[in-house]
C-alpha cells in the first residue's frame, strides 16, 4: 500500500510476475468515495488471483470498484475488464480512440490490415511480409471474444476523478495518462518503462494514414518531463521514482538510433526492410511487427527533420540522407 498526504488518496499496486514483460501492472486508485481500477491486466488466472487478493488485503471487495479506467487498449492492459464487468457492472473509461479497438470494429480491423498490406510493400519487405498479414487476419478473426462487453465511455474531458488527462499518443495511438497533481503522481501505461526501452508502435489513424509514432513519443516523454513527476506507476516493471534522469537517457537513445540509421542509408541500404535486417538480421523475421516498427518509425522522424529524404522507385520506398 501507498498512503499519501492526508488520505485524499491512496495507491495500491498490483504486480504480476510476467516471463517477457517482467511484471503486468494495474492499480486501486482510492478516493473517498470512490474505487478506480486503472488497468485490467491479462486475462489470465494469475492477474484474476492478484486482484482478488490485492482488494482483500486492504479491505474491499469486487463490488467497491466503482469503475475502469484504461491507459490504452492493448490486451496487457485490458485482460480482466469482461470478467469483472459480467459479475460487477460498472463503466469502463477509454480514450475515444480506443473504441473502436475494443469494439472489433470491423471497418476499421480491415482498413488496418489494408494499411499494414500497403506499408509492408511500400517498405520492401516483400515475401517476409506475408505472414505478418496472415497473422493480422486470423487475430481479426480469433479476437472476435475479446470484444469488450461493457460500458465504455470516450474520456473527453481534461480530468477524471481527481486524476488530469494527459494525452501521451506513441506507444499506442490511444494512449492516456492519468496525473494527479497534488502527489506528483503518474499513471503513464507504457510510456516509460524502467527495464526496457516502450516500442512507438507503427499504427494508422482513424481515416487510413500512418501517424508520425516515435514524433509522438518523443513528444509524450518531454509531457512527461515538463510535469516534473516525482513517481510513475508504469505498465510494467519497477515504480519509477523520479524520471526525469530515465527519460533523458531514452531521447539519448533515439537519437543515437537516428545517427545509426543515417551511416546505413550513407552506406548503401536504401529500404527500410534492408535496413532492418542489417540492423536486427534474425530478429526481424521472428519479431517483424517490433522490428519494422522502430525502423519505419525512426525513418519517419528523421524524415520529419528533414535529414533524409525517400523515392518510390518500383513500388518501393527508396530512402537517402539528404546532403
Amino acid at each position: 500500500m501507498i498512503e499519501v498526504g492526508k488520505k485524499c488518496c491512496e495507491v495500491f499496486p498490483i504486480i504480476v510476475p510476467d516471463r517477457l514483460l517482467k511484471t503486468v501492472n494495474f492499480f486501486l486508485f482510492k478516493r473517498e468515495n470512490s474505487l478506480s481500477l486503472i488497468d485490467a491486466g491479462w486475462n489470465k488466472e494469475d492477474c484474476w488471483k492478484a486482484l482478488n487478493h490485492a482488494l482483500r488485503n486492504n479491505g474491499f471487495s469486487l463490488t467497491d470498484l466503482t469503475e475502469i479506467i484504461l491507459t490504452h487498449h492493448h490486451i496487457d492492459h485490458i485482460g480482466l475488464v469482461n470478467r469483472i464487468v459480467s459479475q460487477h457492472p460498472i463503466p469502463v473509461y477509454t480514450s475515444p480512440l480506443s473504441i473502436p479497438r475494443l469494439q472489433r470494429d470491423k471497418d476499421f480491423l480491415e482498413m488496418r490490415i489494408e494499411f499494414y498490406q500497403k506499408l509492408y510493400q511500400e517498405m520492401g519487405c516483400g515475401e517476409t511480409a506475408k505472414d505478418r498479414i496472415a497473422y493480422l487476419k486470423k487475430a481479426a478473426f480469433d479476437n472476435k471474444g475479446n470484444t469488450l462487453q461493457a460500458d465504455i465511455r470516450g474520456i473527453t474531458s481534461k480530468s477524471l476523478f481527481n486524476l488530469d488527462i494527459v494525452e501521451i499518443a506513441g506507444h499506442a495511438p490511444d494512449q492516456l495518462a492519468f496525473w494527479n497533481q497534488r502527489e506528483s503522481w503518474l499513471f503513464a501505461g507504457d510510456l516509460l518503462l524502467e527495464h526496457i526501452s516502450s516500442n512507438a508502435l507503427v499504427e494508422p489513424d482513424e481515416f487510413g494514414k500512418r501517424l508520425p509514432t516515435l514524433s509522438q513519443h518523443i513528444k509524450s516523454l518531454q509531457k512527461c518531463m515538463e510535469l516534473d513527476v516525482s513517481l510513475v506507476y508504469p505498465g510494467h516493471g519497477n515504480l519509477i521514482k523520479n524520471p526525469n534522469d530515465l527519460i533523458k537517457k531514452r531521447l539519448e537513445r533515439t537519437e543515437a538510433k537516428c545517427q545509426r540509421l543515417i551511416k546505413l542509408i550513407k552506406s548503401g541500404i536504401t529500404t527500410a526492410s534492408d535496413i532492418a535486417v542489417t540492423w536486427y538480421k534474425n530478429t526481424y523475421y521472428e519479431q517483424f511487427g517490433l522490428v519494422m516498427s522502430e525502423i519505419i518509425g525512426h525513418l519517419d522522424y528523421l524524415e520529419m527533420q528533414e535529414k533524409i529524404e525517400k523515392q518510390l522507385i518500383n513500388g518501393v520506398w527508396q530512402y537517402k540522407v539528404v546532403s
